[in-house]
Order: C-alpha cells, then structure tokens, then sequence
C-alpha cells in the first residue's frame, strides 16, 4: 500500500516572493523531502479578482527541478475552449515528459468568475465534460470532429502528442463529478468529505467505469486536504489553517472546519490514516503553518507520518 502512496504540496506561498535561487533550492528540498508532485490552483477571476493561471505556474514549476512531478489541483475547465487546453497539455508534455498530472474541475464556488468569463454557471458541467471527450481525443493522435450544446469543432489537430498519456484526475464532490471521473478520468480527486464517503465514491467510479468498459484503468484516486501544521501548539496550528482558508475563500472557516485537520504532523496524519483505508493512493497537502517558510519542512514530517501509517495498515 505504501509503494502506491504518492504525495503532492501545494505551491509554498512564498515560492514566486523569492528570487530565482532561492526558488531552486525550495522546489530541491519539496523533491528531496518524500514528494512526488507540486500543485497549485486555477482561477481568472476568484471572489475579489484573485487567481493563478494553473499552466503558467506548472510550466514555470516544472523548469525549478529536473525530476519532480506537477500537476494542476484543479484546473477549471469551462472557463476555456478544449482545443488551446489541447494545446498546452501536449506542450507540457515536451517540456516535462512524464511528469504532468492534469487535474480537472469545473468550478462554482463563486458564479461569478464563471459569468465574467462569458460562462453560464448551469453549463459548466456540460462544458466540461465536452471539453475531455475533445481533448482525450486530440492527445490520441485523432482528427476530431465534435458537435456539442456548447462546442462545434471541425477537423482539430495537435501535433505533436505526448509520447506517454497524460493522467486526468476529476474533482468535485457531486455524483455527476464520478461520472465525469468514470467516464474520463484515471482517477478521481476528493475534497470536504469523510472518508467514508471517500470509500463510497470510488466504489461508485469503479463500477461506472467498469460499465463503460474501462474496468482495466489503472486507478489513482486521491483526497486534497487544507491542512494546519505546528510541531508542537495545536491551537496555532488550528489558527493558521482557519487564517489561510478564510483569507482564500472568503466565508466563514466554520463552512470547512469538519473536513480539515490541524495539529502536530503525527495528529494530522491520525485523522487522514483512514483515507488511506478508504483507498486514496495519492494525498494533495495544501499545508499551512504559522511562519510560511516552514510549509515545506512541516509537509515533510507529515508525509513521513502517514508513510509510517501506511506501513502500518498494510501490515
């Protein structure tokens, strides 16, 4: 079970503050510390005007290390054509052979950064599982064809293509989200749920999928969890994850307190041990802590504490 468990951080908030070196030497030691992966968000336009492009920052990520993997956690969808999506992807795909993971979502934490970008908020679903019947398509190599309710694509091409396919993880936390993940996915991408739901999602992934007639995908299902992380003061960590959130989110902490651990490393890795139980192979830690240069450091121990319980459940 442990071999299978693979881990990602969110960018550092302070990574893009510091200066090319240092950026260097952050993204060694998250590399050299037990991660696999860096992610990081996607918006255009969150709550007050917020947001990240998620391809910029994986390109810019993907040349600070050689080795280390990136993905996008979540990248949403129906705020863009498939085709230019299409394009990025395979562009990624030369810069870092291999080491792409696209996650995707569709969004809706805030309608109005679906509106601005011309999107009605009740087709983002639609839109979004268009856009991965068009892009699967155009990664494989095909000439794609598509008539849809919200995009009409005649003869698209990219080349050239990966040379290796590049994962799709699906998040979100409504059913049609694991039919989406079912239907297009290698895996799925839970967040603000217990674990128990965790288990009963895959579940329902898995059998979709097998009724589609992709019973042989190699599944890499995966939880996302803010987390507070202090080595010793629980109420600090606590403070940090409830500071971080609300600052991002713009609602009331209250909204997510059930679903987001806090404490040292070992009592955080305690309450996500049973989503390895319910079968997560992969944990994305957006990590926060009272002093950000620490995020790094403190993700470590807690990846090195549920590598422990990993070994342990397995036994």
């Amino acid at each position: 079970m442990t071999d299978a468990l693979k881990f990602g951080l969110a960018t550092p908030s302070n990574l893009w503050k510091l200066d090319w070196q240092q950026r260097q030497q952050t993204v060694s030691q998250i590399a050299e510390s037990g991660f696999d992966h860096i992610f990081m968000a996607d918006h255009v336009s969150f709550r007050n005007g917020s947001g990240t492009d998620g391809f910029v920052e994986v390109a810019a990520l993907s040349q600070l290390h050689p080795t280390l993997g990136v993905m996008t956690g979540i990248y949403l969808l129906p705020l863009r054509h498939p085709l230019p999506i299409a394009r990025q992807l395979a562009s990624m795909a030369n810069l870092a052979p291999g080491r792409m993971i696209f996650g995707v979502g569709i969004g809706g934490e805030d309608p109005h950064e679906l509106e601005v970008c011309g999107v009605n908020p009740k087709r983002r679903g639609v839109r979004a599982n268009e856009s991965l019947a068009i892009i699967k398509g155009l990664l494989a190599g095909e000439t794609v064809t598509f008539q849809g309710k919200e995009f009409d694509v005649q003869d698209a091409i990219i080349r050239p293509t990966p040379r290796s396919p590049i994962p799709v993880i699906v998040g979100g936390r409504s059913d049609a989200a694991l039919t989406r993940a079912a239907t297009f996915g290698e895996g799925w991408l839970g967040v603000w749920c217990s674990a128990n739901r965790f288990s009963q999602a895959i579940q329902s992934v898995t059998e979709q999928a097998g009724a589609l007639g992709r019973g042989a995908v190699d599944w890499m299902h995966g939880y996302q969890p803010w987390v507070g992380l202090d080595r010793k003061d629980s109420g600090a960590a606590h403070t940090a994850v409830k500071d971080g959130m609300e600052a991002f989110y713009r609602i009331p902490f209250e909204k997510f307190e059930r679903y987001t651990p806090s404490g040292t490393p070992a009592e955080v890795a305690e309450q996500l041990a049973p989503y390895i139980e319910a079968g997560s192979r992969l944990f994305n830690l957006k990590v926060c802590a009272t002093h950000a240069e620490e995020e790094v450091a403190l993700g470590a121990e807690l990846v090195t504490e549920l590598r422990r319980l990993g070994v342990a459940l397995a036994s």
